[in-house]
């Protein structure tokens, strides 16, 4: 985010936003420096001084710090985003990145998973209009969130949607289709996936 050697001062109106006299961290460990930050569109175009510069807007950050987004590696907004896309209980708190699906995700979902999933709905109602968690969270896009959201493929969905919900080990011929699974609920440019811990292949069996 630091530039080596502060921006040189831009000619009038060049940017969208300027987040003016906040002091920055930008998250690699270097010590705070206080600068501006000259914004177009959604990407950070400089910086350094740019007190004779013009924008639309200019954000007053004198006395506050100023950083990149926050990640919440352990989200639960699954359902809560459905509600109401726009996240503001993290937005406000500075998280822009969600990642979900730690132990149990969105998907995938077979019958008997989004019959129990509809069965054991709480305070927010809605329709499961999906099968893989890559068509989860293209139907979150699709929606709106405000936030940058990504999910592991829960270990407890995988084994539900092969096994049911017995306590029991999967079979070898199981433990395949499990792995068998994963590669099938991605998604390139949408979402970083991946099973989440649960899956004990040397004991050829599902924790």
């Amino acid at each position: 985010m630091f530039a080596k050697d502060p921006s040189p001062s831009p000619d009038a109106a060049d940017f969208d936003v300027i987040i003016k006299g906040g002091t920055i961290f930008d998250g690699s460990g270097a010590e705070p420096k206080h600068a501006d930050v000259g914004i177009r569109g959604d990407r950070i175009a400089g910086v350094g001084d740019f007190r004779t510069a013009k924008a639309k807007t200019v954000v007053d950050a004198t006395g506050l710090a100023v950083a990149p987004g926050f990640i919440n590696m352990l989200s639960w907004s699954t359902v809560s985003l459905i509600q109401d896309g726009r996240s503001q209980s993290e937005i406000r708190q500075g998280v822009t990145t969600e990642i979900m699906g730690e132990g149990e995700s969105m998907g995938p979902v077979n019958d008997r998973v989004r019959d129990h999933m509809l069965r054991t709905q709480g305070d927010i109602k809605y329709d499961i209009k999906w099968n893989t968690l890559a068509e989860y969270l293209h139907y979150l896009e699709s929606r709106g969130v405000s936030c940058n959201v990504a999910s592991f493929i829960g270990a407890t969905t995988i084994r539900e949607y092969v096994i049911g919900f017995e306590d029991k080990p999967p079979t070898p011929k199981q433990l395949d289709q499990m792995r068998e699974l994963s590669p099938r609920n991605t998604v390139a440019n949408t979402s970083r996936t991946c099973v989440a811990r649960g899956i004990d292949c040397s004991k050829r069996s599902m924790n």
